[in-house]
């Protein structure tokens, strides 16, 4: 009877210890442990992240930071910490939480366009990436990488189409970098390997080119216009005589492209430069900015005219009145400038 007594007590803590351990995990492994209100909440995990690290930036996302690390520790993830972006969903528990840390790295859109230069890339892309703008700038103008793959210092921007581009977040600098090479490869498919070379124009020189026309004209209907002004000076040996040149002239050279330039003086015209192309033929040695799409296309299938010449249009801002002959050309300035003068605009 003794022995009976003993061994209904023994069954008993045994199913109250078996209850507690079921209450247990059930409290720190399967119960809900999320304390945002949005149905998501974006992690960022560094590399080389500490598990002190993850927590930190866990601790506001969940109710009970205490047994996360608990069961994080049980799973083994403190030692086996994965950088990247994920995304944790409301009512998520804590295995839950620890999987998708662990395993489901979650890539972001990048976006970029009209940078005008590789320090304007490189900070604009390391507030969406892991990479930090210096190690970004210092893969971009790497020498050896630049060799390699037929680009300059001066040409170098030319290479990054603007567009939208998926990366993982813990991308490096120079992942990024040569990523972007490979997607430089496939926007210059045959087609516009082609219509480049019907032109007599290299790569770069499209490049260069359309960061002329991007600069010239907001307005993506008026670019391939534009863009036939420049080829038919081209055909004919004119200097392109392109002022958004002058205006990158000048801030390369005082290196200040904070400052903003409205009006280009005589003075400015000039300024000796290989990018002023009112002293200098041809096309500049490399792109004055970042061309979008639209503008690298106006160039490589440009409108068919004889327009030579082009100024403002003050009758309708952002657009250009052209000209076939200097004569008509000269009218259409003298137009802008009475009002350039009226408006007070010296610089």
């Amino acid at each position: 009877m003794y022995i009976k007594k003993i061994l209904i007590a023994v069954v008993l803590l045994g199913l109250v210890g078996m209850g507690a351990f079921a209450f247990y995990v059930y409290t720190n492994v399967f119960s809900e442990n999320t304390a945002f209100n949005n149905k998501e909440a974006h992690v960022y995990i560094p590399s080389n992240a500490q598990f002190r690290d993850v927590l930190e930036e866990l601790e506001p996302l969940v109710d009970n930071i205490d047994s996360f690390e608990l069961v994080a520790r049980r799973k083994g993830y403190h030692t086996n910490i994965k950088p990247g972006h994920f995304i944790i969903k409301k009512g998520m528990n804590n295995n839950d939480i620890i999987n998708t840390i662990r395993s489901k790295n979650i890539p972001i859109n990048v976006k970029f366009n009209n940078q005008e230069r590789l320090e304007d890339l490189a900070g604009h892309i390391s507030r969406q990436i892991e990479a930090d703008s210096l190690a970004l700038l210092t893969a971009m103008r790497d020498p050896q990488f630049l060799t390699e793959n037929d680009f300059s210092q001066d040409t170098a921007l030319g290479m990054y189409i603007p567009n939208t581009y998926e990366f993982y977040w813990n991308s490096s600098a120079e992942t990024f970098r040569d990523r972007m090479r490979t997607e430089y490869d496939r926007f210059w498919n045959e087609s516009r390997v082609q219509k480049a070379k019907a032109l007599g124009l290299s790569k770069g020189e499209v490049m260069a080119l359309a960061a002329i026309v991007q600069k010239e004209t907001a307005k993506v209907e008026e670019r391939p216009r534009v863009a036939g002004v420049y080829i038919n000076r081209l055909k004919r040996g004119m200097l392109l005589q392109a002022d958004p040149t002058v205006i990158y002239a000048k801030k390369k050279k005082e290196n200040d492209f904070e400052q903003v330039i409205k009006r280009v003086l005589y003075v400015d015209l000039e300024l000796d430069s290989p990018f002023n192309t009112y002293k200098y033929a041809g096309v500049p040695p490399g792109p004055i900015a970042m061309p979008d799409i639209s503008a690298i296309d106006a160039v490589l299938q440009p409108e068919q005219h004889d327009y030579l010449y082009f100024v403002a249009d003050v009758t309708n801002f952002g657009y250009h009145k052209f000209a076939k002959t200097l004569a008509q050309h000269n009218v259409n300035k003298a137009e802008y400038v009475r009002w350039v003068n009226a408006n007070g605009v010296n610089r």
